[in-house]
């Protein structure tokens, strides 16, 4: 497979005043490029580049044996998919209600949604330089859990630790260019802003087919 860089799902402005136009499109069209771009000549002449399916469906296949690969598909392939992901955890103006399934297994795992809300936001405020914060749904009984990973790595990994392995349904880019343009050194500000454009649909459908 060769991969490429899609078009975002909305206009690089559709998430002001959360997220700023410029940010976006230096984000995706250098910084996710360039991840894209790497990946594709270090996988060049290997089995990977002949392997068909989607994007998604393929980098996921690769997440999950990632150990068996150089660092430099690891951090690029990472890349790649959690960008994807995260272009896709997005919706301008957001999906405000939070349908009543993801509600009630948001509550069996952290009490309230509130309750999720303000772990979450703790553990990426927390979270020493760059990476990302995660809510997944957990290999081993299907339960919810917040985690947070360094550079590009993601849960999906077996290189991260087993009781933080699972599938990832919801991450935030803890990475500074993701917001320093409009925040500066102000994580939190940024994290409240991400709250307001979160697609709440989006991470119910990935629940979902996480627990198939």
């Amino acid at each position: 497979m060769i991969f490429t860089l899609p078009p975002l799902p909305y206009a690089y402005n559709a998430l002001v005043p959360s997220i700023d136009a410029q940010t976006m499109e230096i984000h995706h069209t250098k910084h996710h490029q360039t991840y894209v771009d790497k990946l594709n000549q270090a996988i060049a002449g290997t089995a990977i580049a002949t392997v068909e399916g989607t994007e998604i469906s393929v980098l996921t296949h690769l997440l999950k044996d990632i150990s068996a690969y150089h660092i430099v598909v690891r951090n690029n392939a990472g890349g790649h998919f959690n960008h994807l992901f995260f272009w896709n955890n997005l919706a301008p103006n957001g999906t405000q209600a939070v349908g009543a399934n993801l509600l009630h297994a948001l509550e069996q795992s952290f009490g309230s949604f509130e309750g999720f809300k303000e772990a979450f936001t703790a553990a990426a405020v927390a979270h020493f330089g760059s990476g990302w914060a995660w809510l997944s749904v957990a290999k081993k009984d299907g339960s919810l859990f917040i985690s947070t990973t360094t550079n590009q790595d993601n849960p999906l990994m077996n290189t991260t630790p087993v009781q933080e392995q699972g599938v990832p349904i919801l991450g935030l880019d803890l990475w500074e260019h993701a917001y320093y343009l409009l925040y500066q050194n102000r994580r939190l500000a940024y994290i409240e802003a991400f709250w307001k454009i979160v697609d709440w649909e989006a991470v119910e459908g990935r629940r979902i087919a996480a627990r198939q």
